[in-house]
């Protein structure tokens, strides 16, 4: 049964893929909800069989790779971190499929969407369910192929070709990171089975490797490479660019993108390999490090975004920053949670960003709407739920769970816990003054859009908001719900996982932690959404205090343009690589040496040579008698007499012989 978790999807790819002309739109449309509607039962099952009544199952088909000493089954590992996340991935997935339905109805390509879905849907369960590291590279490098072939999935638009390009390029440089890891662990551990790995972990703390010629510490190196993946995967400052763009792609794409699977797997991995990073020395400071600052960096790049997609994507972008953060502490089960309460509001807000886009004629600058609180009701609801959670409103999914890192952050003897402590306060101070400034221009300021799309606007069909309404239940009641299962030592949740931490006071401190410190991510959170809103009420002011203001101008064009990374990653990485490596291969090499020995060079020679024999061609008999007695005796002497006979022959006579033949030939 629990392999038909990855069956579902696989039949639903390669039924529509196949035959999705025959069965038409509306039969691949019941093909793909009925097996993701199956998949999604099975991974509540998982959950109920393997998280709550303590179960454990391990399933091996086959034998994939035997090389050497080198031994790969392709098997599955079912316990506690694998079930949450069946049941994260799934469900996300379920609503997406069942949303797309109507969203995309009126797309000619509806068959080859649903199919591109439900693949993505298969590569993210093989990453999840895996038991080794190879397989999990199957689906880690499945979903980047999915989610390439999603976000180009209009491919006539240039914006989307570049966008899915980008995708794909910056994650290779995390996968580069993962390949690395993966051959080190193997030359280190003879496996690559998750079992035998993390069992041998500690016999090795303290033990060195040699990479690159420079003597690492073996765990640190290997921690620091997933890491590499982790930034790539899961947008962390550096390799965080491409989230973004993966806008272009349609609505429900990105939910599914950012909600639950592609760049939660870099959080998964951290997880998964939790006990590599425990015995690691300094990887955890870096891990730490780079989640505070991509919480603050995205959220401030948030609030500078008029594209409703993209204030969201950057939304995402700071939410993996909190999850990362909290890995990087040790505390994986906190990480986890948020993961888990954030793939609900967070799908709940895209979607809900997809209604209004197809309410308003697929427009998504929100500077252009405005006024549509009675028009959409129910979006301007949904709207307020998804935001409240993931501002972190009391007893809303996000306050269990996005709160709590901070007090954990605050409540630890780390010498720059203030400081990652302050950056992720004033990333929750954003992430208020972001949220209310897109229900503000998307609702409540003056309509600003075209009168044809406004007389037009309408709540989305039913089909569209039962995905909706179920995620907003999940966005306020799953926090409160799951903390007690999730969270508590005494629930034993993760007792049979492969997941391990040492023994952390953290946990028990953050009780302890002074009142005041603990209301400080709720008041900031309040003062975001209030100033927000006297911003944005008084705009014609703020705007023109900006435009005013060279200082803030430059202020607002360095967070609008985010940060210049784009800019510093096109002008001084890849223009110079893309020039150096230009002069090198194609003028140097390409065109110069293997040009030269190649097709010019010997277009060049055949043409000279041709040249001069023409010069033959004098019309003097004597000349033609000359060439023609010439050639009777080279016949004569290698061919008519015995060819022996030139052994006896002085060589240097018959060297003076050809050499006078062949000058007499050239200068006539």
């Amino acid at each position: 049964m629990y392999l038909l978790v990855l069956y579902f999807p696989l039949f639903s790819f390669l039924l529509i893929s196949l035959f999705g002309r025959f069965f038409g739109r509306q039969g691949s449309s019941i093909i793909a909800f009925l097996l993701m509607f199956l998949t999604t039962l099975i991974a509540w099952f998982s959950l109920f069989e393997v998280g709550v009544s303590k179960g454990l199952v391990h399933l091996t088909l086959f034998t994939w790779l035997n090389l050497d000493t080198l031994s790969v089954d392709w098997g599955f590992l079912f316990d506690s971190v694998t079930s949450l996340m069946l049941v994260v991935v799934t469900t996300i997935s379920f609503f997406v499929h069942l949303y797309s339905i109507s969203y995309m109805e009126h797309d000619p390509h509806l068959q080859r969407f649903l199919s591109y879905l439900s693949l993505f849907t298969f590569f993210m369960l093989i990453l999840v369910t895996a038991d080794n590291f190879l397989q999990m590279f199957v689906g880690w490098e499945g979903v980047g192929l999915a989610s390439y072939l999603l976000i180009s999935f209009w491919f006539t638009r240039l914006a989307a070709n570049k966008s899915a390009i980008k995708a794909m390029v910056v994650n290779r440089i995390g996968d580069i990171g993962v390949v690395l890891a993966m051959l080190v662990i193997f030359d280190l551990f003879q496996t690559l089975d998750y079992g035998s790995i993390f069992a041998l972990v500690p016999y090795f703390y303290g033990s060195s490797y040699t990479f690159l010629n420079i003597s690492f510490s073996a765990l640190d190196l290997i921690a620091v490479l997933l890491f590499i993946g982790v930034a790539g995967k899961s947008a962390q400052i550096g390799l965080h660019v491409w989230l973004p763009d993966a806008m272009e792609g349609p609505t429900p794409v990105s939910a599914l993108i950012h909600a639950a699977t592609m760049v939660t797997a870099g959080v998964f991995i951290l997880v998964r390999a939790s006990i590599i990073f425990e015995y690691s020395t300094y990887s955890l400071n870096i891990v730490t490090f780079f989640g505070a600052l991509t919480a603050f960096l995205a959220s401030t790049v948030g609030v500078f975004q008029n594209d409703i997609k993209r204030v969201i994507a950057y939304s995402t972008c700071s939410q993996l920053g909190y999850m990362v953060l909290a890995a990087g502490m040790s505390l994986y089960f906190v990480s986890f949670f948020h993961l888990f309460t954030h793939a609900f509001f967070k799908a709940l807000l895209f979607l809900g960003a997809g209604s209004v886009i197809h309410a308003l004629g697929d427009e998504q600058d929100m500077r252009r709407y405005g006024g549509t609180i009675s028009l959409l009701p129910f979006s301007y609801i949904l709207f307020w739920v998804g935001s409240l959670a993931l501002m972190g409103f009391p007893f809303l999914a996000g306050f269990y769970s996005k709160d709590l890192i901070i007090e954990f952050v605050f409540s630890s003897f780390r010498v720059d816990a203030y400081i990652i402590g302050w950056l992720a306060i004033l990333g929750a101070f954003f992430t208020a003054f972001y949220s209310f400034k897109v229900i503000y221009l998307t609702f409540m300021q003056y309509p600003s859009s075209y009168r044809s799309y406004l007389d037009h606007c309408h709540d989305s069909p039913l089909i569209m908001y039962i995905p909706l309404l179920i995620l907003s239940l999940l966005s306020i009641f799953s926090g409160f719900i799951f903390k007690d299962m999730i969270l508590s030592p005494a629930s034993g949740f993760w007792s049979n996982a492969t997941t391990f931490w040492l023994s952390n006071s953290i946990f028990w401190d953050a009780h302890l932690l002074a009142p005041g410190l603990k209301l400080m991510p709720l008041i900031f959170s309040f003062s975001g959404c209030f100033i927000s809103f006297l911003v944005y009420k008084f705009s014609i002011f703020t705007f023109t205090l900006v435009g005013s203001s060279s200082i803030l101008n430059h202020f607002y064009s360095f967070f609008n343009r985010k940060w210049y990374f784009d800019n510093v990653y096109n002008e001084f990485v890849m223009h110079k690589t893309i020039k150096a490596g230009y002069n090198l291969f194609v003028k140097s090499i390409d065109k110069g040496f293997l040009e030269f020995l190649g097709p010019l060079g010997l277009a060049y020679f055949f043409k000279n040579a041709s040249f001069r024999a023409s010069s033959f061609q004098s019309g003097l008999i004597y000349h033609y008698a000359f060439v023609f007695l010439v050639g009777l005796l080279l016949v004569l002497s290698f061919f008519a007499f015995n060819l022996s006979w030139l052994y006896f022959l002085e060589p240097g006579l018959l060297f003076v012989i050809i050499l006078s033949t062949l000058v007499l030939i050239v200068f006539n």
